[in-house]
């Protein structure tokens, strides 16, 4: 596989671990990974091949179809879809194994469900999960996680309260970091660096990737991600 094919294989796992999390119905099939649920997330997709199947990209537009979803959002690293949806595009970047500093400031390694819903309230209010909001209604990051090969979570306290956060999902070939977040009354402290290098550190040897949000485009660039791609969201 090349770089992106890893960094697209990682996405549909990280989705494939929430949405079954979650409880949500999962689809696969070799042209795409989707999640469904009707009432809060919608239906969320993967496109999982460069070129898939045609009798795929018809049942996934009869799913698109077939219910009044929330919302839809497909994430398509590969170009292959031009759906009826709102595109936003977002740099799909790796950064192989190389040395950093160890970080500055405590970072705790998720080991527990308390801390584990302590990630939860910190995705949903500052990354934010507007559609998990108000935090409580239902776990964005559930319990169910814990549990799950490969994933992992880190979290940063600042005074006594939980600040920052990120969750990481891994296999042998591939590592993958999700929601990076910093609460806005902490921002500006350098916490998602730290945070950073804490995750960096544990999934060392693997290429990790990540989709970048604009505004930490250079905090990436500056720890050695190069962007392979640019990965189109449709969403409604």
């Amino acid at each position: 596989m090349n770089d992106l094919q890893l960094a697209n294989k990682n996405s549909a796992a990280f989705w494939r671990a929430v949405g079954r999390a979650r409880g949500y119905e999962l689809i696969e099939r070799p042209g795409f990974l989707a999640a469904l649920d009707p009432v809060r997330n919608g239906l969320r997709v993967v496109l999982t091949s460069p070129e898939p199947p045609a009798a795929d990209l018809a049942e996934l537009t009869e799913l698109m179809k077939s219910r009044s979803w929330p919302r839809v959002t497909i994430e398509d690293q590969f170009g292959v879809m031009s759906p009826p949806l709102t595109p936003n595009r977002k740099p799909v970047m790796v950064r192989p194994a190389a040395p950093l500093p160890a970080p500055t400031v405590e970072v705790v390694h998720v080991q527990t469900e308390a801390q584990l819903a302590g990630v939860d309230k910190l995705v949903v209010e500052g990354f934010p999960i507007r559609h998990f909001q108000p935090h409580g209604s239902a776990a964005a990051i559930p319990p169910g996680l814990l549990t799950t090969v490969g994933f992992d979570a880190y979290l940063i306290a600042v005074e006594g309260q939980w600040a920052a956060a990120c969750a990481t999902i891994s296999d042998d070939e591939v590592a993958g970091i999700y929601f990076v977040t910093t609460l806005p009354e902490f921002r500006g402290r350098g916490l998602a660096r730290q945070l950073m290098h804490a995750a960096l550190g544990q999934l060392d040897p693997l290429l990790v990737t990540l989709t970048a949000a604009e505004a930490a485009l250079h905090l990436y660039q500056s720890l050695g991600f190069t962007t392979i791609a640019e990965s189109t969201w449709w969403s409604s």
